[in-house]
């Protein structure tokens, strides 16, 4: 059960190493507002955006990105816009994104990496 527990934490660091190499400035690692967390917050062209990092072993019970439903996308999106308002970056362009990893510990990890997946309007 603790190997299980670590994943999401491997997960998330793995994928800061993937967006690094991508050209992602990495913002904000694990921001928490009283709404939820957002595992990760960069900038890349000018635009703001919030990830969403989902890990999974393997696909028996589907894609890693099947777990951002509409109701973790609302919760994403309110704390996208407290995060927003703290730090008065209202006139940026924002945008949420998914990166999706499957990854079993043995071999080299597969990235997804979905842009747009929702915006604050259908959030």
């Amino acid at each position: 059960m603790k190997d299980f527990l670590q994943l999401g934490p491997r997960g998330e660091t793995l994928a800061w190493g993937f967006l690094k190499k991508k050209g992602y400035a990495i913002l904000e690692k694990n921001y928490r507002a009283r709404f939820g967390e957002i595992d990760l917050i960069a900038e890349k062209d000018g635009v703001l955006i919030f990830f969403e990092i989902k890990t999974r072993r393997n696909v028996r019970f589907g894609l890693p990105e099947e777990a951002v439903d509409y109701r973790k996308q609302q919760k994403l999106a309110q704390v996208a816009q407290s995060f927003i308002q703290t730090k008065g970056l209202e006139n940026k362009a924002v945008r949420f994104d998914v990166l999706s990893i499957i990854w079993d510990g043995t071999e080299e990890p597969q990235f997804s990496l979905i842009e747009d997946a929702f915006t604050l309007d259908n959030a």
